[in-house]
């Protein structure tokens, strides 16, 4: 894991660059656009929203994705559920970035979706240049089922 010192965090791809604070505005700026995104399945959209370096990260197999491989995660979720919204959004910012906290809900093949999650996003020059997602992946089930 890796550590921070005097600003800089080292060890992890996507940690290695300079953190600064963001505003809340800053914060809406790319995380409505981004979100509305997802919901909609616009998934050039959400690609354009992350640096080409992009890291991505989930809790359930702490692997590490490219954009590329995250579009189609999100192509997944779209071909298994549809009418999602996320709901009871909290969003605090975080050096470099900031986190949000959520509930993702729709009409998935197997039933209704709900899945509480919260993100870690790093930010640089206003793009994503890190997201690390955790979430149960009990609560996704209803997306493999049906």
């Amino acid at each position: 894991m890796g550590v921070t010192v005097a600003g800089m965090a080292t060890g992890v791809p996507g940690y290695g660059r300079r953190m600064t604070d963001l505003s809340t505005e800053d914060i809406d700026r790319i995380a409505d656009p981004f979100f509305a995104a997802i919901t909609a399945g616009n998934i050039d959209a959400v690609k354009a929203a992350y640096s080409p370096t992009a890291g991505i990260w989930h809790n359930f197999d702490e692997k590490e994705q490219v954009p590329a491989d995250n579009a189609l995660t999100l192509a997944f979720l779209h071909s298994r559920a549809q009418n999602l919204q996320y709901t009871e959004i909290r969003r605090f910012p975080s050096p470099g970035g900031f986190v949000q906290q959520h509930v993702l809900v729709g009409d998935a093949k197997g039933g209704k979706l709900r899945m509480p999650a919260i993100i870690r996003f790093w930010v640089e020059d206003g793009l994503i240049t890190r997201l690390e997602e955790y979430l149960d992946t009990r609560q996704a089930a209803v997306l493999s089922k049906g």
